[in-house]
């Protein structure tokens, strides 16, 4: 009688433990750049009350107070 021979899998790959510690970098990273929403939306609320809580530049406000806080992260 012939031998039975018994076929094995080849042994999974181990996974690369600096893919894994890549991508917790770029999720940290992506979530500590720049300042939150509500940060700059505290700040457009300060620029309009200076301006007297006159309507019609609320935009500018938020681009003033993002590019400002922005400026001071880097």
């Amino acid at each position: 009688m012939a031998e039975e021979v018994k076929k094995t899998k080849a042994a999974a790959k181990p996974r690369s433990a600096t893919t894994k510690a890549k991508s917790a970098v770029n999720k940290a990273t992506v979530t500590s750049i720049g300042p939150s929403p509500e940060e700059i939306a505290r700040l457009a609320h300060k620029y309009w009350a200076e301006r007297g809580f006159q309507h019609g530049a609320a935009e500018q406000d938020w681009l003033r107070a993002e590019r400002e806080l922005r400026g001071m992260a880097s």
